[in-house]
Order: structure tokens, then sequence, then C-alpha cells
């Protein structure tokens, strides 16, 4: 994922006074639409939009482990920063609005074993209560760990000290999106720059967005040579500025294996909107290379 993952730090509430557990975890934010695996749950897809007359959606969930596992089904509340990365929050910015007041799903736990599939279902409730504009959680799949029944004690006792037994805890979010009224976001690109940093081309853009909703899309790089031909050299999935943020600060590592020296010619920049009716939306820029 592009620009949207994050990491939570270890949790010192997993931590007995023998030092016994340590529990790490991991919430990778999602920028996608298709499935993605995360530790041993296919998810799909990884990002649901409710607009219109639809009322109901189901996620896919899969266990492609080969041990039994459970997960349980929370939502979370997530800001996007202008660097692209997420911090969990628990209350919203100006302008942002949780979509949490207006959802159900179920189930909330699922055990699912090896090879194995079950559809969480999620449905809009209280519609009426809902203004015009968008509405953002973000629906969370948390690995439950095995523990092992009390008085087993098969596991071989340390007679040397402490012992620390790491029991890592995978999660995945992915953003559940209500949008309510006209869509009147557009998007545009600014402060294209180029460099070559620690010998790898660095390509730095800014997305400016505007208007009442989230845009999301696709970021396409084609190196321009002095001649005219064009290379693709970078393609970045899902790139999104999710509301109430107004800017994006992208960074993105091109391709340096096609012997494109990136001192001369140009690079040219389309971002791909994904519109909610199909129809195609695009905004470009171009930075010349010296």
């Amino acid at each position: 994922m592009t620009n949207s993952a994050f990491l939570t730090r270890p949790s010192s509430t997993g931590i007995s006074l023998n030092f016994k557990f340590l529990i790490a975890g991991i919430i990778l934010m999602c920028c996608c639409t298709k499935g993605m695996a995360q530790g041993d749950l296919l998810i799909s897809p990884l990002r649901i939009v409710f607009e219109g007359s639809k009322k109901s959606q189901e996620i896919s969930l899969a266990n492609v482990g080969k041990d039994t596992a459970t997960f349980a089904v929370s939502l979370k509340e997530i800001r996007m920063k202008e660097d692209g990365s997420f911090e969990e929050i628990m209350v919203p910015d100006s302008g942002q609005r949780f979509a949490d007041t207006f959802l159900r799903f179920f189930p909330r736990k699922v055990t699912l074993a090896p090879n194995e599939s079950q559809v969480v279902k999620m449905q809009l409730i209280k519609t009426s209560q809902m203004s015009p504009g968008e509405y953002r959680s973000h629906l969370y799949f948390r690995a439950v760990p095995d523990e092992k029944p009390l008085g087993d004690n098969s596991s071989k006792k340390d007679t040397g000290g402490i012992s620390i037994s790491l029991k890592p805890i995978f999660g995945i979010t992915i953003p559940v999106i209500i949008r309510v009224g006209e869509n009147t976001s557009d998007v545009k690109l600014s402060d294209l720059n180029f460099a070559v940093t620690e010998e790898k081309p660095l390509l730095t853009v800014t997305f400016n967005r505007t208007g009442s909703m989230s845009v999301y899309g696709d970021l396409f790089v084609d190196y321009i040579s002095p001649a005219g031909k064009s290379t693709q050299v970078k393609m970045v999935k899902g790139v999104g500025v999710y509301t109430p943020n107004s800017i994006r600060r992208f960074k993105v590592e091109l391709d340096d294996d096609k012997n494109i020296g990136y001192n001369k010619g140009k690079l040219h920049v389309t971002y791909k909107l994904q519109m909610s009716d199909k129809t195609e939306k695009s905004v470009e820029g171009e930075v010349e290379l010296k």
C-alpha cells in the first residue's frame, strides 16, 4: 500500500511482571480495491463506499494459512496526515465525520479453518439523521491469539531467569465511506519536484483537494525523452486524499533500471481518479529534468 500503512506501538498492557508476554500490533490502512492478504487473512474488497441507493455491502474473508484462525471485527477512527501516514484518533478533526453511528455489521468475530471463507455483511442505519457530506470509519480485522488452556504446562519452563515470549497480533483496516448528497470534490497537482536521493530517483508532488468528498485514484509517471519517446517509470495504485484534508504531500521512488539518466527530458505525471459514476477524469502535471 502505497503510503497507507502505519504501525502501532507495542502495548504495555500485554506485559506481565515477569515480562512473559510482549504484544506488538500492526495495522494496515489499505488503498486498493482488490483483495490483499495480511498475515493469514485475505480480504476483498479493501474499500467500501456507500452512496446513492446502496444500503448494504459484503466483505469476503478467507483464511489462506495452514491453521484455524479467529479474527475480531470492530470499527476504528483514523486520521490521514499530510504525508499520507495514518494514526488512530478518538475525536474527529474539524470537518471530519465518523461513519460508525450509521453502520451495522455482523458477525463481529470470525473463526476460519484453513482455506475456509466467510462474508461479513454491512448495512446502513439511521440514514434519515445524516446531513450532506462524507462520513468515514475503518473496519478493523484483528487476529485473536490462540491462548493455551489453563493448566497446560506443555511448554518448557525457563530455569535461567527472565523469559520473553513474543506474540505478534496482526490486523488490517479498510476504509468504510458513506457519501450523502452531491460530490463536488476536485483535485489539482502542484509542487512537482525531482531529486536524486541516495542515488535513487525521487519525485515529490502535492495533491490539492477541494470540495465535499475524498478523492481516490491511480498515479502514473512517464519519462519523456528529448526526442519525445515516452517510458512509464512508475505506477502507484490507490492514492487517496481523505476528508477533511485539503492537501497530501506524496513521495514516490522512480524506476532506475530502464537506462534513464533523469538528467534531461521531462516527467509527465497523470492522476486518474476513480469516479463513482464510472466516468474517466484525470489531472496532469510535468517537471523538467536538468
